[in-house]
């Protein structure tokens, strides 16, 4: 798929550097998808090259833009690259997208008040309502939005949940699940939940796929093109693996994710049992709701 990146983006190089086929973009195409992606997570890079990853498997043409939060700073990406790569919230506030991603934060045990850049992304997510055909909210996004719109509270959990876990679909007749399997399995890893009940009682939110062990899955607004998602589609093979030896070093508590190690043996290499999900998730939502009038 012909991909537009900000010029000299090391996450595109790392994704070609995998084997995936990025081809050149045509300036000239006449139906570019302009698709912004408000990144939030800690490890910029690695979510650049994770959106980067599933975008460059869509037959449109994608111009991505990477924005970030004026009132933030993050503290694991160097300044060089935010001020190259970014623009900020204040730069694209008059524009229109056909597509808008708002990742995770490691912020999910705070009330969301506390947030230090709560108040401009309330902003944001009453501007996506207006400028963009379609929007996914990942992870702490989708609860975030959920509290935001419909007062849906967040709860802790007893422990992380945090592996990869097997998820089915309750209306299995939307565009968005187009050739998915009755069952297919999708990584989370959150120390919160938002719980099935809340959503139920949620006038206007219908909730369209789910796990008997992590949860609710996907949600969406009746009358919207918008998603909620809370687990990780996204993620590459590595990154549970890395996450999990990142808090043993730590000395945090933390244990072996979930149907993920081969024989569930951390010294056997993971298992990706979602990418085919994941790459139809995200063609569907281009397909279907960002290109579609």
């Amino acid at each position: 798929m012909p991909l537009k990146v900000p010029a000299g983006l090391p996450a595109l190089q790392a994704v070609c550097d995998e084997g995936v086929n990025v081809e050149a973009f045509d300036a000239s195409a006449s139906d570019v998808l302009r698709v912004a992606l408000l990144n939030i997570m800690p490890t910029k890079e690695t979510t650049e090259a994770d959106f980067i990853r599933l975008l460059a498997t869509s037959r449109h043409n994608i111009e991505l833009t990477l924005v970030k939060l004026d009132t933030h700073k993050p503290k694991n990406a160097s300044p060089e690259h935010m001020q190259r790569y970014y623009k900020g919230f204040g730069e694209i506030c008059n524009e229109h997208f056909d597509g808008f991603i708002i990742t995770g934060a490691p912020v999910e045990k705070m009330d969301y008040e506390q947030v230090t850049y709560w108040r401009e992304l309330q902003g944001i997510f009453d501007w996506a309502k207006r400028n963009v055909r379609s929007t996914l909210y990942i992870c702490w996004a989708a609860q975030a939005i959920l509290y935001h719109r419909f007062d849906v509270p967040k709860y802790l959990l007893p422990a992380k949940m945090f592996g990869v876990f097997k998820h089915t679909l309750l209306q299995p007749e939307l565009p968005l699940f187009k050739g998915f399997d009755s069952e297919f399995f999708v990584p989370h890893s959150r120390h919160t939940e938002i719980r099935r009940e809340d959503v139920m009682r949620a006038e206007g939110v219908e909730l369209l796929s789910e796990s008997q062990v992590s949860g609710v899955y996907i949600m969406t607004e009746r009358g919207t093109r918008d998603f909620y998602i809370t687990g990780h589609s996204e993620y590459a093979s590595g990154t549970l693996d890395g996450e999990y030896r990142r808090d043993l070093a730590k000395g945090l508590p933390i244990e072996i994710p979930c149907n993920y190690y081969r024989d569930d043996n951390p010294q056997q290499p993971p298992v990706n049992r979602w990418r085919s999900h994941a790459e139809k998730l995200f063609n569907n939502w281009l397909d279907f709701y960002v290109n579609a009038e």
